[in-house]
């Protein structure tokens, strides 16, 4: 896989503990323009990488390489970037700290700046906990983000989506193999079931219902449960569990300057925002949206509907969507 890697030292988290030589990894396409104004960040999202981001830009859509200087930057704990796989001691497997997306950030900013010069960002978007990052950019660093559009995201993890977190984290580590995540082998058993919790979630009832997984080529919602299965097994059970606990502290108040006030927080955006949602979302309702929209200055919120649910967005599932997306965007940036 090819990307570059970002050492950032040790970091003092906001926790206060330390995550040692702690790197970022990160792919740029595209070149910055001779006053840096046409830079583009794109965070990953949960599971995901740098690659699977490729997917919401391209030649001749509304972020295109041949415009704009994209910048996709891997999440701690997706095992590209600093994770429980290849932190060094004493913060590897079962002890890696929880990183925050403030951390996350934080460190990005670092990123930009010392690797790029770039202080101000054309566009921050991106899906899922992509999107979370990209509240968090907003909030945390309003002078330097012209316009935000998360998708299939909030801004605070709400009640709902942290039970869900919780049910699937439970499912994990009931594993015996699991060892409080000093395994000496893949605790296969708590993969499996991770990912046949999260099947239940990803997609909406209408789905199921109206038998869409056919168009994947999975015959029965078993087929689903089995294919959802396998993908888990590809993943490590400590990166998992690292980016789910960034993810059910997601909250852009959380912080010195916004004290836990939300509301502030919101308020606190300046960039020129659109929120888009699904309808059909089980982790991020177009609800949380609307409360979050109404203390955004200058905040849209538009839902599409579909029944693909969070995973709207992912690959090509429902193409529609993504010239959705990209009209989103041809609209905050032109």
């Amino acid at each position: 896989m090819d990307f570059d890697l970002f050492s950032l030292g040790d970091v003092t988290l906001q926790s206060g503990q330390i995550l040692p030589e702690a790197t970022l990894a990160y792919k740029t396409y595209g070149l910055p323009n001779a006053d840096r104004s046409n830079v583009v960040l794109l965070p990953t999202f949960y599971t995901g990488t740098h690659v699977r981001n490729e997917a919401f830009f391209g030649p001749g859509r509304a972020v295109d390489p041949e415009k704009h200087f994209i910048i996709s930057i891997n999440m701690f704990g997706n095992g590209l970037s600093s994770s429980p796989t290849n932190a060094p001691v004493p913060a590897d497997r079962g002890n890696f700290p929880v990183v925050t997306l403030y951390d996350n950030v934080t460190c990005q900013k670092k990123l930009l700046e010392e690797v790029f010069g770039i202080e101000k960002l054309l566009l921050v978007y991106g899906w899922s906990m992509g999107g979370c990052q990209t509240f968090q950019w907003a909030a945390q660093y309003p002078e330097h983000v012209e316009h935000a559009l998360p998708f299939c995201a909030s801004a605070r993890t709400s009640p709902h989506n942290s039970v869900f977190l919780k049910g699937v984290k439970a499912a994990l580590t009931a594993d015996a193999a699991f060892m409080d995540g000093f395994y000496d082998s893949p605790p296969e058993a708590g993969l499996k079931a991770f990912g046949r919790v999260y099947a239940g979630w990803a997609y909406s009832q209408t789905w199921y219902r109206e038998r869409l997984h056919q168009t994947l080529g999975l015959e029965t919602a078993e087929d689903v449960l089995l294919d959802w299965e396998q993908d888990h097994l590809n993943w490590d059970a400590n990166n998992l569990l690292a980016m789910l606990e960034s993810w059910l502290a997601g909250d852009i108040s959380r912080n010195d300057l916004h004290q836990n006030d939300l509301t502030k927080a919101l308020n606190s955006i300046r960039a020129k925002t659109i929120i888009i949602a699904c309808d059909n979302d089980l982790y991020f309702q177009p609800a949380d949206n609307e409360l979050e929209v109404q203390h955004i200055q200058d905040g849209e919120l538009r839902v599409y509907a579909s029944p693909w649910g969070h995973c709207v967005a992912s690959s090509n599932n429902d193409p529609q969507f993504h010239s959705f997306l990209d009209q989103a965007i041809t609209d905050l940036i032109g």
